[in-house]
């Protein structure tokens, strides 16, 4: 099931234009959708990495990973969707799930659908909206993302003209 066509969305898959890691996260989260997120990741199967600062561990609940301290080392998630993709994965905020994906591993309509279906899972899963800003972007404007309403990954933003 395609939700996006190459063609109507290359320019938000540009490196150069969007830079290689836009910003992707779900807003209103909590404890719990966190929690739902690490459960999907080992559900699916999907590779993972869970390390905080150099250190690699097992995965923790995210309840103790949220709870840490703010002078805690650095915390990150690596996780596997794919061959080849990686969506980096930020738990600092309970309040939003924040990640990373590079788009230079998502090129072509194979890349459009690989991240339709990582965005749809995690919509699907909490119910919420997964967006998509360009690296470093607003959170206000954002250009793609899953929408729970119709279920799948829709355009928010215009492309820019040819």
């Amino acid at each position: 099931m395609t939700d996006l066509r190459w063609d109507e969305v290359r320019e938000f898959f540009d490196p150069d234009l969007m830079g290689a890691l836009p910003d992707l996260f779900v807003p209103d989260a909590t404890v719990e959708d966190w929690q739902a997120v690490l459960d999907l990741i080992r559900a699916r199967g999907w590779q993972w990495q869970y390390s905080q600062g150099d250190t690699v561990l097992p995965l923790p609940t995210a309840a103790e990973v949220l709870a840490r301290p703010p002078e805690a080392e650095t915390v990150s998630l690596r996780v596997w969707p794919a061959p080849g993709v990686l969506a980096i994965f930020r738990l600092i905020s309970e309040s939003e799930i924040d990640f990373d994906v590079d788009l230079r591993e998502l090129q072509g309509q194979e890349g459009v659908d690989t991240l339709c279906v990582f965005l749809r899972a995690i919509g699907s899963e909490l119910g919420k909206p997964v967006l998509t800003t360009a690296e470093g972007g607003s959170q206000e404007h954002p250009v793609l993302g899953f929408d729970p309403v119709v279920g799948k990954v829709i355009l928010l933003g215009d492309p820019a003209p040819n």
